[in-house]
């Protein structure tokens, strides 16, 4: 059974805007930290933006400052990846993770499959 699963990517013109959702179970979910990875075609897995549990502490990738804002909602059980001003260079499969922890550094341990992102110019 998925613990972790991605939904809301799609095709999106350079400029434009996509919301993404990670829905989680329980275990993977209560007390950890999540955080959002990207891996374009031929590129190593590149970690884009983490939140603790608290949501109190946020991380972003310089890339990614002032475009993504990342969030959840603890009576969902789900996070959120809002990407604004996406560019071509932002295509790539996009997955959250959480980790067995509060705090957003550190290793993660629950991958979910992905959400396939494209941006045209």
């Amino acid at each position: 059974q998925a613990q972790l699963v991605e939904s809301g990517g799609g095709l999106v013109q350079a400029g434009g805007s996509l919301r993404l959702s990670c829905a989680a179970s329980l275990r993977v979910f209560r007390n950890n930290a999540m955080g959002w990875c990207r891996r374009a075609p031929g590129k190593e897995r590149e970690f884009i933006a983490a939140i603790s549990w608290s949501g109190e502490s946020l991380w972003y990738t310089d890339s990614g400052k002032g475009r993504f804002t990342i969030s959840r909602d603890t009576t969902k059980r789900t996070g959120y990846l809002q990407m604004n001003n996406l560019r071509p260079e932002d295509t790539a499969v996009h997955s959250c993770a959480t980790r067995d922890g509060a705090r957003w550094r550190g290793l993660y341990e629950h991958w979910g499959p992905g959400t396939q992102v494209t941006v045209s110019s």
